[in-house]
Parts: C-alpha cells; sequence; structure tokens
C-alpha cells in the first residue's frame, strides 16, 4: 500500500454555507458533523465563481474563470488546459471523478448535451481521459431534469430500470406518462409534487456513493495512491427527492431568508429589478443566459417547502458521505486520506429576497462550507477563520502529494494552514462572474472585514462592513464618509489582482 496520501475531494452543487448540521441544528448531516468533529472547518471560504462551470473549472485548474476561460455556462473548458488530475496521474496517483462535472455546454462542441448524454452504449464503452481524470463516471443532470444520461443512466439499466426516462423530464419531442406536469419555464414552486417517486436505491445520489467506493475499492486493490472527485449534484434545484427525505423535514419548522425593507435602494439597480413582477433584463441574456436576471418574487409557503426538500437533499447525499467514511475505515486507509468538503457556489433561499444564484454578491452567494480531515496531521474539533479559496485546491492537493506547486498557478498551497503550521496562506478572496461581454460583470475583492464589488459597466458596485453589518443590509458604496475606506479597498483589489497572475513564463523557463 502506498504512504502517499489519498486525497477525496467530495463536493455537493449549489449548497448554502448554512445547510450543515454543525452551524444549523435545523438540518441533520451527522457525517459531515463527524467530518467537523474529526478535523477542521474553515468559516471564512469562498468561491471563484458564483456559477458552475467557472467554479468548477477553477478547482482542477487552479486558475480564476478570467484565465482558464471557462467563465461562464455556456463556455467550455479546453481539454488541453492542464489540470490538477492530470498533474497528480503524471505522478502515479489513479485519478476518478464520480458524479457531476459540468465543464462544457449543453450545446455545441460538447460531450455534455443531448443527444450524446443519452447515447448509453457510448457512455458504456468511455470511461476517461477526460480532464486529467484517468476513470470518468458522470451525470449532468440535477434532479428529474432531462439532462439525464450517461453513466448514471447505463447504471439504472444495469440495476433493472430500463423505463429509467420515464421518471425524468422529457427531453423536447418526448413524452412522458411520470415526467411532472409543468409548463415550459415555470418556476419551480409549480410543480405539482416534491415527492419524486424515482425509488431511492436508483437516485443519483445513491449511484455515486455506491460508484465512489468501487473506485477507491479497486486503487486499493492495485496498491495505488487515489484521487478522487466525489461530485454530488444535489442541492442544486429543481427542488425533489425521494423518500423517506422528502418528508424529513416540515416546511412549517422552516424560516427561509427574507428581504429587508429599503435594503435595495442603496444597491445597483438590478437588485431592485428583481422585486418587481416582470424585469426588463433582455439585454443582459445575449449570447448566454445571465443566471437569476429575473424576478425573484415567490410565494412564502412554496419557500418553505423548497427549503425543506433542500434540507432533505442534502440528508440523503450526508447518508452517502456516511457509507464512504465507513470504507475508509473499512479499508484501514482513513488515517492516510486527506478528505474536503465543499461546494461550487452558494445559494439564496429567500436571502436579501432572492431566490437562484445571478450577480447578488452576498456571503450567501460567495461563501462556502469547507472542512478538511487528514487525521494526525490536521487539527480535530477545531473551526479556523483563516481565508480559503477554491481556486487553492489544486495547489494544495499537490503540495499535500509531496510534490511542488506548478509557478503558473493563481492558488496559493494552504497545506500549512490546514496542517496548523500557519496562521493563514491568503489575506483575501476574489470572486468573478461574468456572463455576458459586458451585463452583468462583477468582480468582488473579500478581506478579514470588508468587501467590495465593482461592475464592468458604470458607477454603480457594493462595499460592505461584514463585521458591523453582516446581513449586508446597508451598502456603503455611496456613503461620503466611506470615501477613503471604498478608495483602499479598491486600491488592494487592484493588488491583488495584479499579484494573483499567473507567471506562465517560469513553468516555461523550468520546462
Amino acid at each position: 500500500m502506498s504512504t502517499r496520501p489519498n486525497i477525496l475531494l467530495i463536493t455537493t452543487d449549489q449548497q448554502h454555507f448554512s445547510a450543515l448540521g454543525a452551524v444549523n441544528p435545523k438540518i441533520k448531516t451527522p457525517n459531515l458533523d463527524r467530518l467537523c468533529a474529526e478535523g477542521t472547518r474553515f468559516d471564512r471560504a469562498y468561491c471563484c465563481s458564483p456559477v458552475c462551470t467557472p467554479s468548477r473549472a477553477s478547482i482542477i485548474t487552479g486558475l480564476y474563470p478570467s484565465q482558464h476561460g471557462a467563465w461562464t455556462i455556456g463556455c467550455r473548458l479546453d481539454e488541453d488546459t492542464p489540470t490538477l488530475g492530470s498533474a497528480l496521474a503524471a505522478e502515479g496517483y489513479a485519478t476518478g471523478l464520480i458524479g457531476k462535472a459540468h465543464f462544457q455546454p449543453l450545446a455545441g462542441d460538447s460531450l455534455e448535451k443531448q443527444p450524446i448524454l443519452r447515447d448509453i452504449d457510448f457512455w458504456r464503452d468511455f470511461s476517461g481521459p477526460f480532464y486529467g481524470f484517468d476513470h470518468i463516471e458522470l451525470c449532468r443532470n440535477h434532479a428529474d431534469e432531462s439532462h439525464v444520461g450517461q453513466h448514471y443512466a447505463a447504471w439504472m439499466e444495469d440495476n433493472g430500470l430500463m423505463d429509467w426516462k420515464e421518471y425524468f423530464q422529457p427531453v423536447p419531442g418526448e413524452s412522458s406518462s411520470k415526467a411532472p406536469a409543468m409548463a415550459p419555464n415555470a418556476p419551480y414552486w409549480a410543480r405539482q409534487d416534491r415527492h419524486w417517486k424515482l425509488p431511492e436505491e436508483m437516485h443519483y445520489t445513491t449511484w455515486i456513493g455506491e460508484r465512489s467506493q468501487a473506485f477507491i475499492d479497486s486503487s486499493v486493490a492495485r496498491g495505488e495512491p487515489f484521487f478522487l472527485w466525489t461530485s454530488f449534484p444535489d442541492p442544486h434545484p429543481p427542488y425533489t427527492v425521494p423518500e423517506p427525505w422528502a418528508s424529513m423535514y416540515d416546511p412549517a419548522d422552516m424560516v427561509p431568508g427574507h428581504l429587508t425593507p429599503g435594503e435595495h435602494d442603496r444597491n445597483p439597480p438590478h437588485f431592485a429589478m428583481t422585486q418587481t413582477e416582470a424585469p426588463d433584463f433582455a439585454d443582459w441574456h445575449k449570447p448566454f443566459e445571465a443566471h437569476g436576471c429575473a424576478s425573484h418574487l415567490y410565494p412564502e409557503e412554496a419557500l418553505k417547502q423548497d427549503m425543506a426538500t433542500y434540507y432533505g437533499m442534502m440528508s440523503f447525499l450526508d447518508h452517502e458521505v456516511g457509507r464512504i467514511l465507513d470504507q475508509l475505515d473499512a479499508l484501514g486507509i482513513a488515517d492516510n486520506t486527506l478528505i474536503v468538503f465543499t461546494t461550487d457556489h452558494g445559494h439564496f433561499l429567500g436571502h436579501h429576497g432572492l431566490v437562484a444564484k445571478g450577480p447578488f454578491h452576498y456571503e450567501d452567494m460567495l461563501k462556502v462550507p469547507f472542512i478538511v480531515r487528514w487525521p494526525g496531521e490536521v487539527p480535530a474539533g477545531k473551526v479556523n477563520h483563516a481565508m480559503q479559496s477554491l481556486v487553492d485546491l489544486a495547489p494544495t492537493f499537490v503540495t499535500a502529494a509531496g510534490f511542488p506547486k506548478p509557478n503558473d498557478l493563481q492558488g496559493v498551497s494552504q497545506l500549512d494552514v490546514w496542517t496548523g503550521r500557519a496562521e493563514s496562506a491568503r489575506d483575501f478572496a476574489i470572486c468573478e462572474n461574468r456572463h455576458n461581454p459586458v451585463h452583468p460583470h462583477v468582480t468582488s475583492y473579500i478581506e478579514a472585514r470588508y468587501k467590495i464589488s465593482v461592475y464592468r459597466d458604470g458607477v454603480h458596485g457594493e462595499l460592505f462592513d461584514l463585521k458591523a453589518d453582516p446581513d449586508e443590509v446597508c451598502n456603503l458604496w455611496n456613503d461620503p464618509a466611506r470615501s477613503n475606506l471604498k478608495r483602499d479597498m479598491l486600491h488592494n483589489m487592484v493588488q491583488a489582482i495584479l499579484q494573483s497572475e499567473p507567471m506562465k513564463t517560469e513553468r516555461v523557463a523550468q520546462a
């Protein structure tokens, strides 16, 4: 058995940082709580982009979206881009990705589009390489979306569910007797039933847990250290989940976020537009969809039902995390396995009157849950306030594996911080959010106390004091008394961006 550490990255999709039992008694996540107890929870971790594709691409490249090029959904990460998987595979690691990838769009030159998604014979014969991962088993859908297919669909067939298409929304032009009655582009609350009829044992969460264990078993049997990304698509909407998870939480017990009257008066105009019935964002959706640029008016009771389902989805995947942890114990490799649990970006459940991701750079959207466990290396039962960024995962995993960090990465190694040998590795985080050339295009710079967000197209912006105003209801951007603070934060932001430029010439010189 190799003495080099195994690396297990477990991610969710669109998880609010409070959807964790260790910080929120209303939700049950006993296995993630176990990771917190046996490792360190970092409460100042941030995504690089609050959108799936750019954030996930940053995780595997160590670069910000403006550098790796997959800056929104609809863009494609170049498959020739050096990745974490390729770096570790070159050093003898077995590399695997089980679950959601989302490095490519649902159109154009992509393996993550229809009809390829449902070409089951293709997926039975293809398991990599893919973006540096030698072995992949993928699913592209969230809940019952029509994007279902790939290895997940093949697994359903292998387990006897031959009519699996009947449990998912039909591809345009197809029909389904079991798909939810739902008009095109209807809001989620128009669904008749959040209780998904798909059997629990056929759910992709179960599949991801099972196949992750199979990958670990195979790597250990070969005596190879492994890097595995276990990538759950939940709790991303649509809000639907099988029993018993669908009934686990009572909507009456849910307390969604809310809009503070007048808070958007100081914000850029698009914030207040979301609180109207039919805002005109037509120019913002060209050529790519500007996520969240629509009305966010939403029935309170429906929001509570969504929140209860969201919690059920989290508890379901927590159960599968527990199965994986138990397997590491049974194989005797838990002490030699570095585990990181996080998500690609946050979510809104009524916070600030919002119900979907978009160009709204509140902590709810940018800050992510982040847990590190490595017995004997990472302190147990600690909460650490050191700043983390998802762009740091690639360089940190490389150094944890015992190899030097490439010089052309924008992330920094957090290994000494994780192990308690250093207080911090960075004093800021940067979050980029760009859907189109101009609208919306916003970048945020976050320090320990203050956060500033700057837009490409005008004079609007946001400046928040996260200590005095943790709920971010008082935008200080136009406050004359804070003009010096604003100037200093803008200066710090520019310096941070310049310091984060990748040193590509150094890698060439070392090659």
